[in-house]
């Protein structure tokens, strides 16, 4: 199931956060300046002490959420270099099939590598797109495990087919894992904890200023920006294909380069 929010832009939540925030101040201080006469010092007090409890939650909940969307970014970039390594595998035992298969295998090989080159370009977001190229992917695996099944029937050496289908599995196995990396992001129930926590922070800091009689500092307003800034980074660390921060498909596109280099080679002999 999509998540609402996932589709949405992370700059555009950012500054829906700060704007709630900014409101939660205000009126949470208009609030605590309401009933500051009715009031003693040792409410005042107590409203201090949640206070600093709530923020102390509202760390642990960014620490929390920042660690999970690092580790999630981290395992998408460890699976497209785990994705390139097992092609240019398989594209490398490909070479040691029979002559019957071997061209065969080989052109589609490099296709495969275009194809998957061409999905880590397109966003999440774009659903159609992104499911033609994983169900034209996912045709290309069924008929290079053809290819392999026609050339274990001619020829069933270890040397030969023996090597080249555990590396085909490989790729098929990374190819699975790479797509569920990209689909495992933090929870929408997270964030949207995240996002309570911090409005009832910022309605408290509002309400204990209010208590105390003055107006919010523009130290905290410093720190409301730095929330929202840590706020943007987690999203864009969640969102690998747009934004700021991206997977690194550096791997997959050095392959590519690779195998087009030797083709052409090849083509000249």
């Amino acid at each position: 199931m999509n998540e609402i929010s996932y589709d949405i832009n992370s700059l555009l939540i950012a500054c829906l956060l700060l704007g709630s925030m900014a409101l939660a101040i205000e009126l949470g201080y208009r609030l605590g300046l309401r009933i500051k006469p009715k009031v003693d010092d040792n409410f005042k007090g107590h409203v201090n002490s949640i206070s600093g409890s709530l923020l102390g939650i509202l760390a642990l909940l960014l620490g929390f959420t920042f660690s999970l969307s690092l580790q999630r970014y981290d395992s998408r970039s460890e699976a497209v270099v785990d994705e390139a390594n097992a092609i240019g595998t398989a594209y490398l035992r490909a070479q040691l099939l029979p002559l019957t298969v071997r061209e065969d295998v080989i052109g589609l090989m490099r296709n495969y590598v275009d194809l998957r080159v061409r999905t880590g370009s397109v966003d999440l977001t774009q659903h159609g797109q992104r499911e033609a190229l994983i169900a034209e992917a996912a045709r290309m695996q069924a008929i290079l495990w053809d290819y392999a099944r026609q050339a274990n029937e001619q020829a069933p050496s270890p040397v030969t087919t023996g090597l080249f289908i555990p590396a085909l599995n490989d790729l098929i196995d990374n190819f699975s894992k790479r797509d569920a990396e990209l689909n495992r992001h933090v929870p929408e129930l997270v964030l949207a904890l995240l996002y309570t926590t911090f409005v009832m922070a910022g309605a408290l800091v509002g309400y204990t200023n209010g208590l105390a009689g003055h107006r919010t500092s523009f130290v905290t307003y410093i720190l409301v920006w730095l929330i929202v800034v840590m706020v943007f980074i987690i999203l864009d660390l969640d969102r690998p294909y747009r934004g700021v921060i991206r997977v690194n498909g550096q791997s997959l596109i050095d392959l590519q380069t690779a195998i087009h280099a030797e083709g052409k080679i090849d083509n000249r002999h």
